[in-house]
């Protein structure tokens, strides 16, 4: 869970390490300028919860690419920037916005569900009505991002 909001991408992945490109090595920067220690709650399978405006600052494409190498399927957080929504989305990593799921997260051992279908989210046997993620959207976080996602179109036809 990272607190509060408007948090920065420039604080969440310092400009120093801008000039690494594999995802697998940008990993080991992920949240230096904010906080390293929340690389330790990362794994599979999880789920980032952020407040409002998260994502501001530069539009560091390194930060998703180090949370889907940490294994990290969704970030869901009560507003988005634009910009890093739209990162999120190039890159096929769930950003979902719904602020009373937020609101129910009661710590990193919440279980979470989201069906991105119907937006339903599930916070701890509560449910949240999200917007649902559009199909193209779907598509693109299926193929890894919108260049792969591409890349397959291209080959198919």
């Amino acid at each position: 869970m990272i607190d509060g909001d408007n948090v920065d991408t420039d604080v969440m992945y310092p400009g120093e390490f801008l000039n690494i490109e594999d995802p697998e090595a940008m990993k080991a920067h992920l949240f230096e300028g904010y906080d390293p220690a929340l690389r330790d709650q990362l794994g599979d399978d999880a789920i980032i919860v952020t407040g409002s405006n998260f994502g501001i600052g530069s539009s560091r494409e390194h930060v998703p690419l180090a949370m889907k190498a940490w294994g990290v399927r969704c970030v869901l957080g009560k507003s988005f920037a634009r910009i890093f929504r739209r990162n999120c989305v190039n890159l096929g990593l769930l950003a979902v916005a719904c602020p009373g799921a937020v609101e129910a997260v009661q710590s990193s051992g919440s279980s979470i569900r989201i069906d991105t279908d119907t937006g339903s989210i599930a916070v701890d046997g509560q449910t949240f009505q999200a917007e649902p993620v559009p199909d193209l959207v779907r598509e693109l976080q299926d193929a890894g991002g919108l260049v792969e996602w591409a890349q397959r179109r291209t080959h198919a036809g």
